[in-house]
């Protein structure tokens, strides 16, 4: 049977999904959609998730096959992402309008996520970190390590 990274994790902890969810704060069933992998994980859990297992989100993401302990700052920080996040962007050598397009999201979407306004989806951080191989950890300020192994 395959078993998620967070099913791994859990059951290496010796811990209940309803434990972990109550500990997380959110529902029983929305923890159990992340773990079965039914339910695209927000940013900011993920950040979170990292932290409680003290591992690193590229890890539990399946990006990486490295497992490393990684504990960090318990909130995000907004205008660090947005740094490197402008950084990315340059170092694909992507205008904002290839990006975006690349994305198929908006300008002024992409643009609030670069000012640090609102903290990026999940979904295109997971995109844009597996397509030019950078660590998500990285991203989010849990790692000085930019590329994944």
């Amino acid at each position: 049977m395959n078993h998620t990274r967070l099913e791994e994790l859990r059951e290496e902890k010796e811990l209940t999904k309803r434990k972990i969810a109550a500990d997380l704060g959110v529902s029983d069933s929305l923890y159990g959609r992340w773990e079965n992998d039914r339910f695209l994980i927000p940013t900011r859990r993920l950040y979170q998730l990292g932290n409680y297992f003290q591992v690193n989100i590229d890890y539990i993401l399946r990006l990486s096959d490295v497992r490393i302990s990684l504990k960090s700052e318990e909130n995000i920080c907004l205008e660090f992402v947005s740094k490197r996040l402008r950084e990315i962007r340059k170092d694909l050598n992507f205008t904002l309008r290839e990006l975006t397009n690349n994305l198929h999201t908006s300008s002024s979407t992409w643009s609030a996520y670069e000012t640090g306004k609102v903290l990026v989806l999940s979904a295109f951080l997971i995109q844009i970190c597996q397509e030019g191989n950078f660590s998500v950890d990285w991203v989010l300020g849990r790692s000085e390590k930019k590329y994944r192994d």
